[in-house]
């Protein structure tokens, strides 16, 4: 039985598709069922992976405004970006505590990523978090 932590983590790999320019909108269900992702767990992964796209605007505009000066948007890594994605919904459009969003995040660029991403990536949720509250 899949983790929530696999859950996201496909959604994250969805996010990464969609970016790519693949239409993971009519997918994403079929997607989830060959990763063994089902029954509530496939409906949390798409619940986030709605969000997300939902929300893409506001989510990409909250990432933009709390990077360092010296990055751009558009140079992001393709999968930083969908992981940041994924968190910054989680943060500021969900109930899940911000830290839970920030260390699933994390997780997940530690399987997806490089040890700088992750460090990169914490930085940026968490100044994002800050602002929230």
């Amino acid at each position: 039985m899949a983790t929530r932590t696999q859950a996201r983590t496909a959604v994250v790999q969805m996010l990464y598709a969609l970016d790519l320019g693949n239409d993971m909108s009519n997918q994403a269900k079929e997607y989830l069922e060959e990763r063994k992702i089902k029954g509530q767990k496939a409906e949390f992964a798409l619940n986030l992976f709605r969000g997300v796209l939902e929300h893409l605007e506001e989510i990409d505009d909250a990432i933009k405004n709390h990077l360092s000066k010296d990055w751009e948007f558009d140079r992001l890594d393709n999968v930083d970006k969908a992981i940041l994605r994924l968190g910054v919904y989680e943060i500021l459009f969900t109930d899940l505590p911000y830290q839970v969003a920030i260390n699933e995040s994390v997780e997940i660029a530690k399987l997806m990523s490089s040890e700088n991403s992750t460090r990169f990536i914490n930085g940026v949720l968490d100044r994002i978090a800050k602002d929230k509250n």
